[in-house]
């Protein structure tokens, strides 16, 4: 699954490049995106986020592209990978930015681990429709 982001102003640290929390809050939040549409009903909470590295400074007005890969599945759990590629203004080619392995587990009402039902493919499938 590819998602994309053009860095602004308001992400921008105080040395002028993209604020690595930010593109954390978006890994987390595009890989989150790819769990829940694989496995539509859960209550999927992060739990690990493996080897943070930022590898290049981003400026104000790049794109980045992230690309989700589901990786495993567990009974409770399940790990994505996930790229960062940053294309910058006037640039013709992008390049790999970070990368990371980030886990999700299934919670139940209480906040205990449940089992995850069996995966979804994501490829174009919509979500069940209600027949009320």
């Amino acid at each position: 699954m590819n998602n994309y982001v053009i860095v602004r102003p308001e992400h921008l640290n105080h040395q002028g490049y993209l604020f690595g929390g930010v593109l954390l809050k978006w890994v987390d939040e595009f890989a989150w995106i790819a769990a829940a549409l694989e496995f539509p009903g859960c209550t999927l909470v992060t739990i690990a986020m493996d080897h943070i590295v930022f590898r290049h400074r981003v400026i104000c007005g790049s794109i980045l592209r992230c690309t989700t890969t589901h990786c495993t599945t567990g009974t409770t759990s399940v790990t994505y990978k996930v790229d960062v590629f940053a294309d910058a203004p006037g640039a013709t080619v992008e390049r790999k930015i970070f990368s990371t392995n980030i886990t999700f587990v299934n919670l139940d009402e209480k906040g205990a681990k449940r089992p995850l039902p069996q995966r979804r493919p994501r490829a174009g499938a919509p979500l069940p429709q209600r027949n009320d």
